[in-house]
């Protein structure tokens, strides 16, 4: 038996914040598509739903006494991953109203130091660049590493059937390709987060109590 120890990969969480409340959303649906490409890399998924949070709009304040549980399990649902999607349509050129206050009920302890990925859905033929471009801003902002790698959807109507399939190939390997390198780029960087750790051990001072 070979003495070589045999590291796993550490295992990554992906979250997908959907940026629609409207049943059917085609964002939703996009998101989703996004999210299995994460998990075709070995990533574990959650698609954060804003309608399951029972939400209030943000008052600018960070104290978690100042808001319903609600908030407090959104913030924590984000908190835990390694990786962030996020999906909005394009409303009026901008992000969706629903998205932004859930961004702005959240901050630094989300996402700072977290892979970020955009997803956009519009109705109209210019796709919801204006919107990503929303979204690129408020993740540096946040201090979030945001990927290059995004995806719009322009036409969402034209791209899904009433089953919520993707018709268009192109758009569905855009959707997964995204989610492929937001979970391979939090997993590098989870890596080396933990080799430092390693590093910073082996260098500590011997404890002198720990000898008996």
């Amino acid at each position: 038996m070979s003495g070589e120890v045999q590291r796993e990969e550490p295992r990554i969480r992906i979250a997908g914040v959907c940026g629609s409340l409207r049943p059917g959303s085609y964002t939703r649906m996009a998101l989703s598509k996004a999210l299995e490409g994460a998990a075709e890399l070995g990533a574990q998924t959650q698609l954060i739903d804003l309608r399951d949070y029972d939400l209030v709009l943000s008052n600018g304040s960070t104290q978690a006494a100042h808001y319903p549980p609600g908030v407090l399990r959104l913030r924590e649902d984000v908190k835990r991953a390694d990786g962030i999607i996020l999906a909005t349509p394009e409303y009026h050129g901008g992000v969706s109203g629903v998205l932004k206050n859930a961004l702005d009920l959240m901050g630094f302890d989300e996402f700072e130091g977290k892979m970020m990925g955009l997803v956009g859905v519009s109705g109209g033929r210019m796709g919801a660049m204006d919107a990503l471009n929303s979204l690129r801003n408020i993740g540096r902002a946040l201090h979030a590493w945001v990927i290059p790698e995004q995806a719009s959807v322009p036409e969402a109507w034209k791209v899904f059937d009433e089953r919520g399939e993707m018709k268009d190939p192109a758009v569905a390997n855009r959707l997964r390709e995204v989610g492929h390198q937001v979970a391979r780029f939090a997993r590098l960087h989870k890596c080396e987060q933990a080799l430092d750790f390693l590093k910073n051990w082996e260098k500590a001072a011997d404890n002198p109590g720990g000898k008996q």
